[in-house]
């Protein structure tokens, strides 16, 4: 489903992304592990067209993204739910939904409304009210409705359980896995490995802009130096 190659970005000239391989697979959840400043959402951003690819293949589905507009890369159905959710905290609830359709699957907004309203009834409750009053949780919640308005053929999920409460993140993490068992590809960037472990089929830990391991949790869990090296476990 997502295949990138020889990744390499950053900001103006400075390059953090240093020659990046990774893959998600169709219907599989990956989890990319790393502390803060190893270049994950620099990753993320590039992923989806917001930061330029300086050299290297992002190949969506069979085309070559790399250098693509990020409009173009949610077109194609690689759809990115950025760190701190950044919902319109002056629109509704039903407005800022309604926004992750604009430039994709407009034409079955409606039906993917009230999808997304079986998927969060809290939202449902909460139709009128305005984002910036929600809660944390129930921000993130709206943000991730938000991108499954725009029918996503793989989600980007980027630190989602961050300043959320023990139960906010358990709650969210089993509806990750339930997205997942319906068939929905995950990218899922977080600093909260346990949970992430859980639920995730592969890993990959990302340091300094390289890719430091891949393999399963079951394999990263086993190697008692990568554990301490990268995860703090």
């Amino acid at each position: 489903m997502l295949d990138v190659k020889a990744l390499r970005g950053g900001y103006g000239r400075i390059e953090v992304l240093r020659g990046i391989d990774l893959a998600v697979r169709p219907s599989e959840v990956v989890a990319l592990l790393g502390s803060n400043g190893a270049g994950k959402t620099t990753l993320n951003n590039t992923l989806s067209g917001l930061l330029p690819v300086f050299s290297g293949t992002i190949r969506f589905a069979d085309r070559d993204l790399a250098g693509a507009r990020y409009t173009e890369i949610l077109a194609a159905g690689l759809v990115h739910v950025p760190e701190g959710r950044r919902v319109f905290p002056n629109l509704s609830v039903q407005e800022n939904l309604e926004l992750g359709s604009y430039r994709r699957a407009r034409t079955s907004r409606t039906a993917n409304l009230e999808r997304v309203f079986g998927i969060f009834p809290k939202l449902k409750e909460r139709t009128a009210q305005s984002a910036g009053t929600l809660s944390g949780g129930e921000q993130q919640m709206l943000a991730i409705g938000r991108g499954l308005m725009a029918e996503p053929r793989l989600l980007i999920l980027d630190e989602p359980s961050l300043g959320l409460s023990p139960v906010a993140v358990e709650e969210l993490f089993a509806l990750i896995g339930r997205l997942n068992k319906d068939g929905l590809p995950i990218l899922l960037v977080e600093q909260n490995v346990g949970q992430s472990l859980e639920i995730a089929h592969r890993a990959y830990v990302l340091e300094n802009g390289t890719i430091a391991f891949q393999g399963t949790p079951a394999e990263l869990l086993a190697n008692a130096e990568l554990k301490c090296a990268y995860l703090g476990l």
